[in-house]
């Protein structure tokens, strides 16, 4: 099973309609296009999941693929939540989760076998996948940021 964990793009303030209904900045949707764009060969087929969050939904779209919004993937619910809407590590489809910090850096920091919560760029993805060898094991793929893609390109 490989697992993609992309964080929303840069976001509006809070104002009044409320967290869930923050968009995304113009600079926000620069970088989900430019993320967008580079995961959309990789990812045909997979499956996106986004949270219900406006600015995650936004993010998604820029793949340019179908996506589900799922209740589960919320700003502020825990990293369980976000692996078990996932089913990783045994799910049978290949999965984008597309959600919030800190709770996708904590997801991350137990993916690599420790706690608390490691630093994620908005915008940014960390690619998981399991192999078998002695028991089940999660290898790192590819942690990447619009920023990288950017350079890459100049």
């Amino acid at each position: 099973m490989e697992l993609i964990l992309w964080r929303h793009a840069d976001a509006e303030d809070g104002g009044p309609a409320g967290d869930l209904a923050r968009r995304l900045t113009k600079r926000g949707r620069k970088q989900a296009e430019r993320m967008g764009e580079w995961l959309r060969p990789l990812v045909s087929g997979w499956l996106v999941l986004s949270s219900p969050a406006e600015r995650a939904k936004e993010t998604a779209e820029a793949l340019g693929i179908g996506y589900e919004v799922r209740p589960g993937l919320a700003p502020g619910l825990s990293p369980a939540a976000v692996i078990r809407e996932a089913q990783w590590p045994a799910g049978d489809r290949d999965i984008v989760v597309v959600g919030h910090q800190p709770t996708l850096g904590e997801v991350v920091a137990q993916l690599l076998g420790g706690s608390g919560e490691v630093p994620f760029r908005k915008a940014g993805i960390w690619w998981f996948a399991t192999r078998e060898r002695d028991g089940m094991q999660t290898m790192l793929r590819v942690v990447l940021d619009p920023e990288t893609l950017e350079a890459r390109e100049t």
